[in-house]
């Protein structure tokens, strides 16, 4: 018995060495939750990036530690968007434009956040302009940026547009 027990404490101990896969918003951006951030948009008149991230996802741990610790990808973000995470399994209730209500997951669902992170670039008004799925680098987040802010979304879907940058 006393052997099982040792093998146990030092499989949790490698576990707990390990870390927490945290999927949390990145540190020090201005994330606030769904329902807030339609209004704030309305209100400021701002797209929206919409952050799906949960619990025990390694990739958002990762976009969280690699990508958004990029100071200058901060500011841009920070000052272009109204910033919005959501939990993609969370049961919390929101409210869409259209007055209709739902939970984090059914808004995942609704939006193909089968697998996270995702990223949802919407307009003020909660249109979807652009969903992109997994681990992406500061300059992936740039080129979002400039199909974005430069309304390209009016004219071609972002592939096309990333295409056309080449």
């Amino acid at each position: 018995m006393g052997g099982v027990y040792h093998v146990i404490l030092a499989f949790a101990l490698i576990l707990a060495s390990l870390g927490p896969s945290l999927a949390d918003p990145p540190e020090g951006y201005p994330f606030v939750d769904f329902n807030t951030g339609l209004t704030q948009a309305r209100h400021e008149n701002k797209p929206i990036f919409l952050y799906f991230g949960r619990y025990g996802c390694a990739w958002c741990d990762h976009v969280n530690r690699k990508t958004f610790a990029d100071p200058g990808l901060k500011q841009l973000y920070s000052t272009n968007y109204v910033l919005v995470y959501v939990d993609a399994e969370g049961g919390k209730r929101l409210r869409l434009a259209s007055g209709e209500r739902l939970t984090e997951g059914e808004l995942g669902a609704r939006l193909g956040a089968f697998a996270t992170p995702l990223f949802v670039f919407m307009s003020p008004e909660g249109k979807v302009l652009a969903k992109i799925p997994g681990f992406k680098t500061v300059a992936d987040f740039r080129e979002y940026d400039r199909y974005v802010s430069g309304r390209h979304y009016e004219t071609r879907s972002l592939m096309e547009f990333l295409g056309s940058q080449k």
